[in-house]
């Protein structure tokens, strides 16, 4: 699905199941430390044993805990966490402390997790609740931009990534930089310009208001608000860049233009023929549901102006309702039509963002800070963090507007797309958070 990516990597292990958790918790005070070892203090040290895979989950977790969260997955959550982070440590438990309860942190050779145990005396003191709630990098001593450059080359499929100053100077890390890939939601950065472009130049408003029109699918909110509902151009495009809202982004569509964002991006885009004719996010989600339509949009795309007439003619047809059970077929079983999608490079994004900075009104890089998708380290390292991500199976895009200590603007990129496979969320927002720890 077209979705903006996880604000951090989190994991949830509870006894009612996996979820996403809240990212970035605020760190707890320490606990003061018990006299005597608990029976608590001891399973938080063998979630370390579990995490690196020398204690079976079955040893230590109740049966309703192993009965929600089996322990084939506990084992994939852990090797996925020891993949990206290095080995597991140490456990600490914090306060809030209570009884059989703590607040735990676990911390890896790369990284840091924080979250709960719980255990259950009625069961051994097995393991009741285990919930991370952020799992964020650390800043490791020897890491280099080549070592990353070479973990980003070894990922499964096509990977591209930038990470340097707007300026025009070197960059740290250039991969496959001038590669176009599939970006999914990133390409609402471009919406956003044009927007800023036009408020800059006088010929709207932030606070001119809409009528809801439009309705896509998931992400978001406004596919549920009722139709004609009165929302502001600031409104919309917060709710596009912050959480993704697909309705959002084609409701500004609706309102710029689909020529209007081609243009901008004939002036800041390598390869602007590529999202040629430009999908909106419903237009995208219906197409991959339709076998039919994705094959006359590529029959299209190669020249054939029969098969794009009768693309354009199909695609709104209203006796061929799209649902959200079809949407979420099409997307269930991995990687779906890649080639229908919006296409950008690391340069891409570059040239954009060089020129948002001379012509969009400058409320649009408040609008991009609303989500920052950082730590608090890095935020602690920047005096601006923006960012915008998108993603689909098999497509990620993670791009951040950065600005150092001393006023200098700088891009991280980074976009991978594999046909053949999902491709690991986690794994890639690992590798942006060391860049954005590295020393400049």
């Amino acid at each position: 699905m077209i979705r903006s990516t996880l604000l951090a990597l989190a994991l949830a292990c509870t006894a009612s199941g996996l979820t996403a958790a809240p990212a970035m918790a605020q760190t707890p005070a320490p606990a003061a430390p018990a006299a005597n070892e608990t029976p608590l203090d001891t399973r938080a040290d063998e979630v370390v044993a579990v995490l690196n895979g020398t204690i079976a989950p079955e040893d230590i977790f109740t049966q309703g805990f192993q009965a929600a969260v089996s322990a084939a997955q506990i084992k994939a959550l852990s090797a996925s966490l020891v993949d990206q982070f290095g080995p597991a440590k140490t456990a600490t438990l914090l306060a809030p402390r209570n009884g059989n309860r703590a607040a735990l942190e676990i911390r890896f050779e790369r990284g840091i997790a924080k979250g709960a145990i719980a255990i259950d005396p009625g069961e051994d003191d097995r393991i009741s609740e285990l919930l991370f709630t952020s799992v964020d990098s650390l800043a490791v001593a020897g890491d280099t931009p080549e070592k990353i450059a070479a973990d980003l080359a070894a990922l499964p499929g096509s990977v591209n990534a930038w990470f340097g100053p707007l300026d025009g100077a070197t960059p740290m890390i250039r991969y496959h930089a001038d590669v176009p890939l599939a970006v999914g939601s990133s390409f609402k950065l471009y919406v956003l310009a044009a927007l800023g472009e036009d408020v800059k130049a006088g010929k709207r408003r932030w606070t001119d208001v809409v009528p809801l029109t439009e309705q896509s699918y998931p992400s978001g909110q406004l596919q549920n608000w009722p139709k004609g509902a009165p929302l502001t151009l600031h409104t919309l495009a917060s709710l596009m860049i912050s959480i993704s809202d697909n309705t959002a982004t084609d409701q500004l569509i609706k309102e710029l233009g689909k020529e209007r964002i081609l243009g901008l991006m004939g002036e800041s885009h390598r390869n602007p023929y590529l999202n040629q004719p430009l999908l909106t996010t419903r237009e995208l989600f219906v197409t991959k549901a339709d076998k039919g339509l994705t094959e006359l949009r590529r029959r299209g795309r190669r020249g054939d102006e029969d098969a794009l007439i009768a693309y354009d003619a199909l695609l709104n047809a209203p006796e061929r309702p799209v649902t959200l059970e079809d949407v979420n077929a099409a997307f269930a079983n991995g990687p779906k039509a890649l080639d229908v999608e919006w296409f950008a490079a690391p340069v891409d994004f570059a040239d954009l963002f060089a020129f948002m900075r001379g012509e969009a009104d400058p409320e649009v890089f408040k609008i991009m800070a609303i989500n920052p998708s950082a730590t608090p380290a890095i935020l602690a390292n920047w005096d601006y963090v923006g960012f915008k991500g998108g993603s689909e199976p098999g497509v990620l895009n993670l791009t951040w507007l950065l600005t150092d200590k001393d006023g200098r603007d700088w891009i991280l990129s980074l976009g991978w797309n594999n046909p053949a496979a999902v491709v690991d969320e986690g794994k890639l927002l690992a590798i942006a958070q060391r860049i954005l720890l590295l020393p400049r």
